[in-house]
């Protein structure tokens, strides 16, 4: 077993999942410790790092892309200090910190785990019910609804709306964007048969964000509803699979490549000659391109 204990956090790696706890020191972030300890399974990784700096240092976790429904939902938009997958190591830990990679690394060999995208979670996402207040209304979901209401501070356009019930059957997607700047942020739900016309701060599907301390803990609210949608992956599997015009056929081999530029061929001239819309066109090309 290999350990690291931190102020930031302490890491531990029993050869098949990493338990990574949030330390209880002031300066970390309210997300982490809201989240508290997660279990990343070692099939879910896609590498590990260990950065040094003059003061500080800094572990940090790859996950295999589609794994975590938090990271599809944030989309790479977490602060440094939010992200839970990162850890700060003093400088008189960095061999800990070396051997704790070295250890992880060669149980990612010997395991044989490979660092390709994934068609479904391997992390479970935040526990339920979740409910978050901040911009200007509180989220909630329970696992089958989302619900959304609005404060004071609320644009009197979308607070006469009243309360908002989505049932989670009706969202097809999820967005979710930290202020930045002048540039306000959001939590909208794509619903369906309702194309987003509006800004966040008028949608009766979104909640507004404006920088505060309590934003980022919306992310939570949007991995838990993204752990329960389609997983994107295999939603463009399936496209391929079930596009008009095509058919399943077996893993290329040794011309895999030549086989895929093929693919993205046959596919360009489906849409062309209409037997594929825009939206399956787009889905497809995704699928095949993830596989080269």
């Amino acid at each position: 077993m290999a350990e690291i204990i931190q102020k930031d956090g302490t890491w531990t790696f029993d050869g098949e999942a990493l338990r990574l706890t949030p330390g209880r020191d002031k300066n970390v972030p309210l997300l982490r410790r809201e989240m508290g300890e997660l279990v990343v399974p070692l099939k879910a990784l896609a590498g590990v790092s260990f950065e040094q700096g003059k003061r500080a240092g800094r572990l940090r976790l790859r996950l295999r892309d589609g794994a975590d429904p938090l990271l599809q939902a944030t989309a790479g938009r977490l602060a440094e200090a939010n992200d839970p997958y990162q850890l700060a190591v003093e400088s008189e830990r960095y061999g800990v910190a070396e051997y704790f990679a070295d250890e992880v690394r060669n149980a990612l060999l010997l395991d044989g785990v490979s660092p390709d995208p994934v068609d479904g979670y391997l992390l479970p996402g935040p526990s339920l019910p979740v409910s978050v207040s901040a911009g200007d209304g509180t989220a909630s979901f329970d696992g089958e609804r989302v619900r959304l209401e609005w404060n004071w501070k609320t644009e009197d356009a979308k607070a006469a709306t009243g309360p908002r019930t989505i049932p989670l059957p009706d969202v097809v997607g999820v967005e979710w964007q930290p202020a930045a700047g002048l540039e306000n942020g959001h939590l909208r739900f794509l619903v369906r048969g309702a194309p987003v016309t509006a800004p966040p701060k008028y949608d009766p599907n979104a909640v507004e964000l404006w920088g505060f301390k309590k934003d980022p803990l919306m992310a939570l609210v949007a991995a838990a509803v993204q752990a329960r949608l389609p997983h994107p992956c295999a939603a463009g599997r399936d496209a391929v699979a079930q596009a008009p015009g095509l058919t399943k056929e077996p893993e290329p081999a040794g011309d895999g490549h030549d086989a895929l530029l093929r693919r993205l061929r046959e596919l360009g001239e489906l849409h062309r000659d209409g037997v594929l819309t825009a939206e399956e066109f787009t889905l497809a090309k995704q699928a095949v391109l993830r596989r080269m």
